[in-house]
């Protein structure tokens, strides 16, 4: 099947299909003798797997893992769940961070009229938090280790 029939198939773009195979998800395609890309069933498996895997929140370099371990009939269900619950724990702290996110963001809304005048505490927040991240950044040092500018940014 050409690359339109691939992606009805699996519910994965023509553009993602390309994408999946220049990052290695998927093995290069065959080409016809015009240079068309060519996919068969197991093709369509295995974007079906990277599609549902997306759909968890795995990123590619977990995807990549999961598709090594499904290959590997040898493997252990350990390695698999380790995998599972290590994306749990990201989930989770993502949740965290966006439930924080939404309070801050509530009490904002909560202190807002929302009337015709243009006093309006959420932009007024808005534009001190810019500015004071913009003055940081400026008076920052220049080189400085991922660990310490998450802390700084913070």
């Amino acid at each position: 099947m050409n690359i339109g029939e691939a992606a009805s198939a699996s519910g994965v773009s023509a553009k993602m299909i390309r994408h999946y195979e220049g990052v290695g998800l998927l093995p290069p395609a065959s080409r016809t003798s015009t240079g068309y890309r060519q996919y068969n069933d197991k093709d369509v498996g295995r974007l079906l797997f990277i599609r549902h895997s997306r759909d968890l929140g795995f990123s590619l370099e977990q995807i990549g893992e999961l598709l090594d371990l499904w290959q590997n009939r040898g493997r252990s269900s350990r390695q698999v769940k380790a995998l599972a619950q290590a994306h749990i724990a990201e989930l989770d702290e993502k949740l965290k961070e966006l439930q924080e996110m939404r309070g801050a963001l509530e009490s904002l809304v909560h202190c807002c009229n929302g009337d015709d005048r243009p006093d309006c505490p959420i932009i007024e927040s808005l534009a001190s938090e810019a500015a004071v991240r913009s003055r940081a950044t400026t008076h920052a040092p220049q080189k400085m280790g991922a660990a310490k500018r998450r802390q700084f940014d913070r």
